[in-house]
């Protein structure tokens, strides 16, 4: 980046964006879905604040005339406007996946392109129209011999009414999170720095989250209330340039650099990530509709995709040789295929001088030894990849050199933990920070505050990451039914699910913890997060002191035979913080979850979605206090078909799953 351009400051001359000055045969431009219910409208009128739009959902008004702001410190857009070129295209195909939870993803959509000059500046507005929503970016070309602008970006959605929003607050000290608590609140009461995608409640038979895709090297937005109209939402852009502290304790990062009015730098030409308004007559329709955030981004950059395994993880808890070794016999025997080795493997991950190029335990974590490549060599023996945590501090100083050594070692993966978030440069590190993983065959799981934007579509080696509010919160099943249709529109989430832990009673029950697995996507599926297998070491010295061993209760052949990725989703009830189950196919197979809040809950489950004149066997596992087990967990087999029903009485904050085999 040319360091003159961090000089600018906000008394420096801004220009903004205008396009309604633009003259043409007509006052709008409009572009329209396949399936003609989703429009978007470009409008020429007098007002000059900025790039004018609505959006609309057959007849019904989701966005009243609604305003993108850009503002530079080099080109000034002010002035006549001439429209340069109208073009419209229309893409209609499929791509196919065995990272998601469809294994075709559809991508239709009709696409237009207006370029126009102001003044003697260019600029380009991209618009799609899926039947998933709507999507638009823009692309500012090379031009009055610049070769980078400085720029920032607000963008004001105005609403016809004062509609409910989900919303995420700020975290204490003024840090943004990507892991707080969702409440319902008035948009006119939004908080600042609300986390995406943002859903809104718009009535019984439409919802619309607002989101971001294709985010790469840019800073990311976060949603504020706005004064631009009387019920109005305003996007900005996150963070700023430069450093960043990170809180020891929490590993929240806090920027200390000054503002300069720019949020990113660009080198010309350039385009914009997505801003993207999903639209659905229902909860379970946004999410079903979600891969329209993958679509937005480019194909996969990885000729080669056989090396990249989903599956379900053990976290070994002990740091231990001995520990390794057990957590590898119980995953090669419990159809899991890897084992995650968290923090302190290689110091202190709060401690700048811990050095992840070597095995130097933490000493509060663990007193070893710890062998790394004798294990990782019993994992190859026995098809088990190895995963090792490293923390920011250490990645930010020590990608190149960890890369090929762990490769080296027989490492298969890499879990990123308390990356930077937020603004350009923690942006762009991160991404390449993926595509240099990809280059040594490492599968990645990304924690703490990053949520995704449709990236793994291009490298699906980043299989999962958190920003999620997870079970390592103790998060009680009310607000995970907020999670399912808030935050998974955003794509994976590794959750981490419990099983014996003392947090599950909390939280819900045992059956709603199996239901988790299929409630909540996430390619790699951490299982057991605070249990050991029965051969791992008893005595632990580790920060993870109520670690209990997993027994042998029978329902423990759930997690055995869950997959982590699917060929078809389908939300069967989308009661927001109340009810939730969702159905999901693998092969000829279906796997059922259903979670319930506090209020004990009367389920009627038709199968209509079953292929027709096909049997199933069906095993059952619900929550029952009369099976005299650790876990409560009742089995049962029955036969169902496509005309079957089935009905369930759910007791507050419990759960159920069911497999259902094709016969």
């Amino acid at each position: 980046m040319n360091k003159s351009f961090l000089k600018y400051s906000v008394l420096s001359m801004l220009t903004m964006v205008v396009f309604n000055s633009c003259k043409t045969a007509s006052d709008t431009i409009e572009l329209k879905s396949p399936d003609t219910d989703k429009k978007i409208t470009f409008y020429q009128s007098k007002n000059e604040n900025g790039i004018q739009f609505s959006v609309n959902y057959g007849k019904q008004e989701v966005l009243l005339p609604s305003i993108l702001e850009l503002i530079s410190t080099e080109l000034n857009f002010k002035g006549k406007c001439t429209i340069l070129s109208v073009e419209k295209s229309t893409v209609n195909e499929n791509w196919n996946s065995r990272f998601s939870e469809l294994s075709t993803i559809p991508d239709h959509y009709n696409q237009i392109k207006i370029a126009v000059k102001l003044g003697e500046t260019q600029l380009t507005v991209i618009a799609r129209a899926y039947n998933e929503g709507i999507a638009f970016s823009y692309e500012i070309p090379k031009q009055q011999n610049l070769t980078q602008i400085g720029l920032s970006e607000n963008i004001y959605y105005n609403f016809k009414e004062d509609y409910p929003v989900w919303s995420t607050p700020k975290r204490e000290k003024a840090v943004l999170t990507a892991q707080g608590k969702y409440r319902k609140i008035p948009m006119t009461q939004l908080e600042e720095g609300a986390e995406r995608p943002l859903l809104i409640e718009m009535g019984d038979k439409l919802k619309v989250a607002l989101a971001e895709a294709k985010l790469v090297d840019y800073a990311r937005l976060s949603y504020n209330k706005s004064s631009a109209s009387k019920y109005s939402i305003v996007s900005t852009l996150d963070g700023v340039m430069g450093k960043a502290k990170q809180d020891t304790i929490t590993g929240a990062v806090i920027s200390e650099a000054k503002k300069d009015g720019n949020k990113v730098y660009k080198t010309l030409p350039f385009q914009s990530p997505w801003r993207v308004i999903m639209m659905g007559k229902s909860r379970g329709e946004l999410l079903e509709n979600n891969y329209i955030l993958q679509n937005l981004n480019d194909p996969s950059q990885i000729a080669d995709e056989s090396w990249i395994k989903p599956g379900k993880v053990l976290r070994e808890t002990t740091l231990t040789t001995q520990g390794g070794l057990a957590a590898i016999d119980f995953v090669a025997s419990h159809n899991m295929q890897y084992v995650l080795f968290d923090a302190g493997w290689y110091g202190s991950e709060m401690d700048d001088k811990s050095n992840a190029t070597t095995v130097t335990l933490d000493p509060k974590r663990s007193k070893g030894p710890f062998e790394i490549e004798t294990i990782t060599k019993y994992a190859k023996e026995k098809g088990v990849g190895i995963i090792l945590y490293v923390n920011r501090r250490a990645l930010e100083k020590q990608l190149d050199e960890i890369l090929p050594l762990y490769k080296k070692w027989g490492v298969a993966g890499i879990k990123y933990g308390f990356v930077r978030v937020g603004d350009q440069d923690a942006t762009k590190w991160l991404h390449e920070a993926v595509k240099k993983a990809a280059q040594y065959g490492m599968v990645l799981d990304i924690h703490d505050e990053y949520r995704p934007t449709g990236f793994s579509r291009t490298y699906p080696n980043l299989l999962t990451q958190e920003g999620i509010r997870g079970d390592e919160e103790t998060v009680p099943n009310e607000h995970t039914l907020i999670t399912m249709f808030t935050r998974m529109l955003a794509g994976a989430a590794d959750n981490t699910v419990c099983y014996y832990s003392p947090k599950v009673k909390a939280m819900g029950s045992n059956a709603s913890q199996l239901a988790k697995t299929i409630c909540l996507f996430s390619p790699l599926q951490h299982l057991y997060w605070y249990d050991k297998p029965a051969a791992s070491p008893e005595k632990l010295d580790g920060l993870w002191g109520d670690t209990k061993h997993i027994g042998n209760e029978p329902e423990l052949e759930f997690f055995n035979n869950v997959p982590t990725t699917w060929d078809e989703t389908k939300v069967l009830v989308d009661k927001i913080g109340e009810l939730g189950v969702i159905a999901r196919r693998k092969g000829t197979d279906w796997y059922i979850g259903g979670i319930n809040g506090k209020t004990a809950s009367n389920l009627s489950l038709d199968f209509s979605f079953l292929d027709a004149n096909a049997v199933y066997q069906t095993t059952l596992y619900t929550d029952d206090e009369t099976v005299k087990t650790r876990t409560h967990v009742k089995i049962e087999e029955k036969e169902l078909t496509k005309t079957s029903n089935l009905d369930l009485a759910l007791k507050s904050n419990n759960g159920f799953v069911m497999r259902l085999i094709k016969k």
